[in-house]
């Protein structure tokens, strides 16, 4: 955060100095070739600054620029008054006027990937700031060469006629909308989707929706994805066939949300969900993005949606256990089908020489009662884990970055790792190659697990094998009253002073084996592993089940 502070900042400072620098090099000294290079090299920091700040407003630094440019141009070419620079000129002040409001009201359109249709006028509308930078970069390399003064107003001339298209285009849709709808309103209707994802959430989220698609697609019915946020476009579109669908306001929902739609999934509690609940025509589900004990996974806004599909009994009991009072026709208990890969140990495996051991600190949450974060304490539990001859792969949750303390944290436990790799040859994990590895690879690749309490618990369950759990709220006995899933594993203390004790159980003795399968059932459910996603693909597929169906199929 304070890191990416800095770096807007400084994007800020460079981008506005050199503008600056270049408009009074040219405007009052004679070193025009001088000005028109640090034109070009402000140009270059605006565009800098428009990838870390995609909001930035640049226009008094591209003013600054354009004027500077079109004074070093008219020094080139020896010209008192040149009309076709003045006409060139007042071009470039049209363009530097309209191109932000362009991008804003661009961005207010609906965008779509995986669909025959393309949306054009917010696309090109989203790159005029970048054809405007590109434009003066052509200006300062013609004056730079003298090329006669009708080159840079042909130029500019042809930049403006595609601005002056967008504009009318974004006109026309603002104040005349076809009925029923845009092109990718059409193509929607043409697709027929029979249910949607919905998704809304920070930068780095993508993973909630990812983990679920491959199971959505083997339902066998024709879907769509509809996104809140503009980011996560390319990187979801890249991972699915369906069709992905950018609605950044109310009215783009409407023209998504075609009449073929019966189902909406949700695999978080963003505060823009309730922008697609108001869809009463739709039975609305809500998945989670994995099962835990947090407190979030409790979360009283569940009660909004008409069914809550749960991994297992031990989701409807937290619920209980937090007050939180949902009816319990709501719930539908579908196991955890990202699951179905991992490898299960019936037996356990004591006593062993060498083991591997998955690492999976959490993040510091929203909130401080959501913080379970145990890197700032796991030093002595990697130095531990070394002595005893274990791989470690070590596996941040991806929200790590976000706080810079846990950031260094993580960074100086990578290196720690680093070293005994290179120092004793045994392969730990870290850094992109771990984040490269997907978790099923990772429980499939481990002897045990070390995690604070995240879902990755419940997913390593299924495995069979043993795991510890950090108790980073020094609850002592009460940890397990709260967090029931860690009553089948290790509890570490927050000081890490039971950490060779733990590592014992962990590694060798393992006496809570028989334990764990029955918790297994609880929090997973007792489906058959052979057929274990099934559980999920029924219920969907009774949900979008026509009601006429349904009704015939119930026996008298």
């Amino acid at each position: 955060m304070r890191g990416d502070l800095v770096r807007k900042l400084a994007a800020r400072c460079l981008t506005t100095g050199l503008a600056v620098l270049a408009f009074v090099v040219l405007a009052l000294t004679g070193a025009t070739g001088w000005g028109l290079a640090l034109a070009v090299a402000a140009l270059a920091a605006s565009a800098a600054e428009q990838r870390i700040r995609p909001s930035a407003d640049l226009v008094a630094e591209t003013a600054l620029i354009a004027a500077a440019i079109l004074v070093g141009y008219s020094r080139r070419l020896d010209d008192e008054l040149n009309l076709a620079l003045v006409a060139t000129g007042l071009v470039l002040l049209g363009l530097v006027l309209l191109v932000g409001p362009l991008r804003t009201a661009g961005s207010l359109e609906i965008r779509a990937a995986n669909l025959r249709v393309r949306a054009w006028t917010p696309m090109i509308a989203d790159r005029l700031g970048t054809a405007l930078l590109g434009l003066l970069a052509a200006l300062a390399l013609a004056a730079a060469l003298a090329l006669p003064a009708g080159v840079a107003l042909a130029a500019s001339l042809l930049v403006g006629a595609g601005a002056g298209a967008v504009a009318l285009e974004l006109a026309r849709r603002r104040f005349r909308p076809r009925a029923g709808g845009g092109s990718v309103t059409a193509a929607l209707r043409r697709h027929q989707p029979e249910f949607l994802l919905y998704f809304s959430a920070p930068p780095g989220s993508e993973y909630q929706v990812t983990m679920w698609l491959p199971y959505l697609e083997r339902i066998g019915r024709p879907f769509l994805v509809v996104l809140r946020e503009p980011e996560f476009l390319a990187p979801i579109a890249a991972a699915t066939g369906a069709p992905v669908v950018y609605c950044p306001t109310l009215g783009a929902m409407d023209e998504a949300l075609v009449p073929s739609l019966r189902v909406a999934f949700y695999v978080n509690h963003g505060a823009k969900n309730s922008h697609c609940v108001r869809f009463t025509q739709l039975t609305h589900i809500q998945l989670h993005h994995g099962d835990s004990d947090k407190a979030p996974s409790a979360n009283p806004v569940s009660g909004i949606f008409d069914r809550i599909f749960v991994a297992g009994q031990a989701a409807i009991d937290r619920y209980a256990r937090a007050g939180v009072q949902i009816p319990a026709d709501k719930f539908v208990v579908v196991g955890r089908p990202q699951v179905e890969s991992i490898e299960v140990r019936p037996e356990p495996a004591r006593g062993l020489a060498h083991p591997t051991v998955l690492y999976t600190p959490t993040w510091t949450g929203h909130h401080a009662d959501a913080d379970y974060c145990s890197l700032p304490v796991a030093d002595r539990l990697l130095r531990q884990l070394l002595e005893r001859g274990a791989t470690v792969i070590l596996r941040a949750h991806p929200y790590t970055a976000q706080n810079p303390a846990s950031a260094r944290q993580l960074g100086r436990l990578t290196e720690l790792l680093v070293a005994d790799r290179a120092r004793t040859g045994r392969q730990h994990v870290v850094g992109a190659a771990a984040r490269e590895l997907s978790l099923t690879e990772c429980v499939n690749s481990a002897d045990a697990l070390v995690s604070d309490v995240s879902g990755v618990i419940s997913d390593f369950l299924y495995s069979g094998k043993p795991y510890a759990v950090a108790d980073m709220g020094d609850e002592g006995d009460r940890f397990v009253e709260r967090f029931p899933l860690a009553g089948s594993g290790y509890v570490l203390r927050r000081d890490m002073s039971n950490v060779d004790e733990v590592l014992t159980a962990l590694l060798d003795t393992d006496p809570l084996a028989e334990a764990r399968w029955a918790t297994r059932r609880r929090y997973l459910g007792d489906f058959p592993a052979e057929s274990y996603a099934e559980a999920f693909l029924t219920a969907a597929r009774r949900e979008l089940a026509p009601a006429e169906t349904l009704t015939a199929s119930t026996p008298a």
